[in-house]
């Protein structure tokens, strides 16, 4: 049962155990279901980035689900879209009688969280009327009436590659909120993900909230999280530190970045924004997912020191899993003597450093979202190395070894 409306405090609880509920489902997502969550109560929108069986689509659809009483669209765009079956059909039965009427409800126009597939093959004809959805969520009705309100809230948007059109670019520019899952790295993940195929007779807990509740913490709770002068300060320094790095975003990237602020804050049950939340920006400041990684340097600087030392760490992790490449073709008894002597020992004292950096992280209530990222991704090169350098069952590699 939904907390009562317009009790936050209620709704930002249920809201961290749907979190919480999904991160357990759907492993190495914990990040990304919180910043899709954010985003939702900021009333922006989000690209959730990554290849083919990511489950992007599953993981929106089950973050959606959990809103009861809202009106929820999805779609998978192709180049062929027309405007007509995103917003509305014609009503053929009124064309009949001279009556050029389209036919709007279940379709975007109505639509209180929507999910866009492919969101970067919108068709050249439904641009515009895309860009107007979700700009002002506004509808151009094909009869040339008044435009319509849509009520929508949030968007979430997918795709497999980043937008190579100039079309295209425009909507990439209005979603704020973008995050790249990949496939699991963490053998022992993918070890449980093998065995979640065997279906389980115990239903897992789904915690929900309403879209009464929803519209509430939106228009009323979120915004009146205040935003502390050391905070804008922080901004300003954050910005002109990523000017020096010729990573520019727009005035309005920035101003609209605040309610994503103001919305982490409240999802953790604060009433003003603290320096932690200023993690959830590595998500919007960025146009290429090459740049990501130097965002996210900027960012953890200011915020979170032990975060800023596990990235150091990721780049000592990428080197040696460069270096294992490199050795392909190598005899067996120089790659073991490599891996024995070099990479075993390093990726070890990386392993028990990172676990150090996020028991002082959680120690301090600092989130721990980037040092889990880079203990995933050594633990995924640490079963490459055992697997193909020494010929050890990768998985008898466990999280938290």
């Amino acid at each position: 049962m939904a907390a009562e409306a317009g009790d936050g405090a209620t709704t930002a609880e249920r809201l961290r155990a749907i979190t919480e509920e999904l991160s357990g489902r759907f492993l190495e997502r914990e990040d990304v279901v919180r910043t899709l969550i954010v985003a939702m109560l900021a009333r922006q929108h989000s690209l959730v980035l990554g290849p083919p069986g990511t489950a992007k689509s599953e993981l929106a659809r089950e973050l959606t689900a959990r809103i009861e009483g809202a009106a929820f669209w999805e779609i998978l765009l192709s180049k062929f879209t027309a405007p007509t079956r995103m917003f509305g059909p014609i009503d053929v039965a009124a064309l009949s009688r001279g009556e050029y009427r389209q036919v709007y409800e279940g379709r975007a126009t109505t639509a209180d969280i929507a999910f866009i597939d492919e969101i970067f093959k919108c068709s050249t004809a439904a641009l515009n009327e895309t860009l107007g959805f979700l700009n002002e969520r506004i509808y151009h009705p094909e009869n040339g009436g008044e435009p319509i309100r849509c009520p929508l809230i949030s968007a979430i948007t997918a795709s497999n590659e980043l937008p190579s059109g100039e079309d295209s670019a425009a909507i990439y520019d209005r979603l704020l909120v973008r995050v790249e899952v990949g496939y699991l790295a963490d053998p022992s993940n993918f070890a449980a993900l093998v065995r979640s195929a065997v279906a389980d007779s115990t239903p897992p807990a789904r915690t929900t909230i309403s879209l009464t509740d929803l519209q509430y913490a939106v228009t009323t709770a979120v915004p009146a999280v205040t935003v502390p002068e050391p905070i804008v300060d922080a901004i300003c320094t954050l910005r002109a530190a990523l000017r020096r790095q010729e990573l520019i975003a727009s005035d309005r990237r920035w101003r609209q970045s605040v309610a994503l602020l103001q919305a982490s804050a409240f999802l953790d049950g604060r009433t003003a924004v603290g320096e932690n939340d200023l993690a959830v920006l590595t998500h919007v400041l960025w146009d290429s997912p090459a740049q990501r990684p130097t965002v996210e340097r900027e960012v953890l600087q200011m915020v979170n020191p032990d975060a800023r030392a596990a990235l150091d760490l990721a780049d000592t992790i990428d080197e040696l899993e460069a270096e294992l490449d490199a050795k392909a073709g190598q005899s067996k008894e120089k790659l073991s003597a490599w891996a024995i002597k070099e990479a075993n020992p390093k990726l070890s004292r990386a392993g028990k450093t990172l676990e150090k950096l996020r028991k002082a992280a959680q120690a301090q209530g600092r989130s721990t979202a980037s040092i889990e990222r880079v203990l995933t991704r050594q633990r995924a090169v640490h079963a490459r190395i055992l697997s193909e350098a020494l010929g050890v069952d990768a998985s008898a590699l466990q999280a938290g070894h």
